[in-house]
């Protein structure tokens, strides 16, 4: 079991000179992030498709016990809302994900506000998804030509390593015993969003691992936690820790800078 605290993303501008020390060269913004947070989630791969170049780049700018999640794209979640999604997770997965080898973390599916939960479709998608680097590789076998031959990774390192999946929903009819039920028969978490009120704060323990994204308690995204709001957190995560739990949190209260230095404390909070 372990406890991984980090930040949604790691390039920010409004970050350089305050996180980021003053002259460090952009390229080693990484480098720099993962020598003091536990883990990242990689977001960039939300709004396109990334390159196997670039994902194992990453994984060599960080320590060998460093751990990335990663952003599922919105194509699946947003234009196509799970359905008829074979070739695109085929993309996904084709695009450079298997390229960070043991560093592979959680996937993370965020799903639209005005989507609303539907058991068969829910069910279907969730089952679409691969559970080992091996399962992965044979599905990226599938891409079209979104993913270009000379820039897919179909191949994994380790087949049998496990690809887990956290499930981040933000309508108010995911959250009931129904949706929590069919979350837990296929083993996928469902991610805690602290979100300010705005969208469904559920806790609940649907897999072997816990997700949680810390938006802003008090303005989302631009909100900075109290010493107290740490310490409860620090809190949960033992108590996760205590049941057998992998724990993942990662802090996206972004736009003034907050988050990385809240994810420093809770760290620290944590020993």
């Amino acid at each position: 079991m372990s406890v991984r605290v980090g930040i949604a993303g790691w390039r920010y501008p409004a970050w350089r000179g305050d996180f980021y020390p003053t002259g460090l060269a952009q390229r080693r913004e990484l480098e720099y992030a993962a020598s003091r947070l536990t883990s990242i989630e990689v977001n960039g791969s939300f709004y396109s498709l990334q390159r196997p170049s670039s994902y194992a780049s990453w994984r060599g700018e960080t320590p060998d016990d460093f751990v990335f999640s990663v952003k599922g794209p919105r194509y699946v979640t947003h234009l196509k809302r799970l359905v008829d999604v074979d070739t695109a997770l085929a993309n996904f997965f084709a695009s450079g994900v298997l390229a960070l080898g043991p560093k592979l973390g959680p996937v993370l599916w965020q799903l639209p506000e005005n989507l609303r939960f539907d058991a068969d479709v829910l069910d279907a998608f969730l089952a679409r998804l691969p559970r080992t680097t091996g399962a992965a590789a044979t599905l990226a076998e599938g891409h079209d030509d979104k993913v270009k031959e000379g820039r897919s990774l179909t191949v994994a390192e380790t087949p049998d390593q496990p690809v887990r999946h956290a499930l981040e929903f933000r309508s108010q009819t995911f959250a009931t015993d129904e949706a929590t039920d069919l979350l837990g028969r296929h083993g996928v978490a469902t991610v805690l969003a602290d979100t300010a009120g705005r969208w469904p704060r559920v806790d609940r323990v649907t897999s072997d691992f816990a997700y949680v994204r810390l938006h802003g308690d008090k303005e989302l995204y631009t909100s900075g936690y109290t010493d107290e709001a740490l310490h409860e957190w620090a809190a949960r995560c033992r108590a996760w820790e205590t049941d057998g739990l992998d724990v993942f949190v990662y802090f996206d209260n972004d736009v003034k800078g907050y988050a990385p230095h809240d994810a420093l404390r809770l760290i620290g909070l944590l020993g």
